[in-house]
């Protein structure tokens, strides 16, 4: 993909040695007058790219709707987007260009639980909004939280325990884990655990891959020879792929259910219909919600206006609210100043795509609605319906981790 500057060469030079002259009141008048920039970091290249090119364009029309409603007292809003190459220390490398040479005012971005931390302590520590859109736990823990972090995307805690308390109720309780070798996989199985400790689930094995496998073979015979009654497939994007159809083609699931914490929208279009049917799971977000939820239906409107009929996917729609939620916060608090961005977005209640969501005082995690879907290979509407909704959990704190448990000291 091919993102496109305001200026060339020639003029930022230009403009850099007028702004080396210039004196401080007038810079900061320019601060308070300019562009409103947001740093967008994602991994264009590399397992999750159908994820996050998704990301990026649902993040543009949150830029559109800011820009046409007036923006802010005139002030319009730019997307800075950068491949962070899925790797915490290329996420940290241009999470830091975008604050120090290009100036944004906040970051919104990630697709990975460890690009995210990387990203999140480059922010901290100079004072600059970071609302994540990426499934992490330690995000929200006090050791890496700060007045400027945010976490817009659901929590594995949060999603497996939805996952776990519906699967485990109807599938069974003897599970094998097959995970992905990193932050991401380690916090769902965790979250898969404690779900179950109160139904007596019994876990067979945790099997663990590196992320990006290609060959899931030497896994796939150990597990039918413990005979779960559920396989979880705790990976992401070309991983779950992977895993999925060699499971299907290896015969998996003929005495054991196949589900996933977050059973992704690319990953089903990718895979396709034989090898992710009756797979279940959990996901942030599902278009065919627009049916029953007036929010949705405008949302998907709006991107399939802009992307030629396409439907928005589970992340793509977390990168729509992560923007859309730091722009209006800016509204809110009638200021782009970090501290009363922060302040205003502690306080935001919105529903932008999926109902009512809002930030919790004390960890800035949104909380929020999880919704449990199964993929289907009959009875498609068309290529986008691939998924039947079974049910959604509601947005409630209750199903967090406690506040003193992530370690800060005020509970909400």
């Amino acid at each position: 993909m091919t993102y496109k500057t305001n200026l060339g060469r020639r003029s930022l030079i230009v403009g850099g040695a007028a702004a080396a002259v210039a004196p401080s009141w007038l810079n900061l008048a320019n601060a308070q007058s300019g562009t409103i920039k947001i740093g967008f970091p994602v991994p264009l290249t590399g397992a999750f790219s159908a994820e996050a090119q998704d990301q990026v364009r649902a993040a543009e029309i949150a830029i559109k709707d800011f820009n046409d409603a007036g923006g802010f007292g005139g002030r319009k809003a730019e997307l800075l987007v950068r491949d962070d190459k899925l790797n915490p220390g290329e996420a940290a490398t241009r999470t830091l260009e975008l604050i120090e040479k290009d100036k944004v005012d906040f970051v919104v971005g990630s697709l990975s639980a460890a690009t995210q931390l990387s990203i999140n302590a480059v922010c901290r520590d100079r004072k600059i909004i970071f609302n994540s859109i990426s499934q992490s736990d330690a995000i929200n823990e006090a050791k890496d939280w700060s007045l400027y972090t945010f976490h817009e995307a659901l929590n594995p805690h949060l999603t497996a325990g939805a996952v776990g308390r519906y699967a485990f109720s109807k599938y069974g309780k003897k599970v094998v884990y097959l995970t992905a070798d990193y932050a991401y996989g380690h916090e769902m199985v965790r979250g898969f655990q404690r779900a179950g400790q109160s139904m007596g689930v019994q876990t067979l094995a945790d099997i663990r891959h590196p992320i990006g496998a290609a060959d899931y073979s030497s896994f796939l015979p150990r597990i039918q020879a413990l005979k779960p009654d559920i396989l979880v497939l705790c990976n992401f994007g070309r991983d779950l792929v992977n895993s999925a159809k060699q499971a299907t083609d290896f015969g998996i699931k003929a005495n054991t259910k196949i589900i996933a914490p977050v059973l992704l929208y690319t990953a089903r279009q990718a895979g396709g219909a034989e090898a992710f049917e009756g797979i279940m799971g959990g996901t942030s977000y599902y278009w065919g919600m627009e049916d029953k939820i007036p929010a949705a239906k405008a949302f998907n409107d709006k991107f399939r206006k802009a992307n030629g009929g396409a439907v928005p996917s589970d992340y793509g729609a977390l990168g729509y609210a992560g923007v859309r939620s730091v722009l209006q916060a800016v509204l809110e608090a009638k200021s782009t100043e970090s501290v009363k961005v922060s302040i205003a977005l502690r306080q935001l209640r919105y529903n932008w795509y999926k109902g009512e969501q809002f930030y919790r005082k004390c960890d800035h995690q949104s909380v929020q609605s999880v919704v449990l879907v199964e993929s289907k290979s009959k009875n498609m509407k068309d290529k986008y319906d691939v998924f039947n909704v079974l049910s959604i959990e509601a947005a409630d704190e209750k199903n967090l981790r406690t506040c003193d448990e992530l370690g800060h000291k005020i509970s909400t």
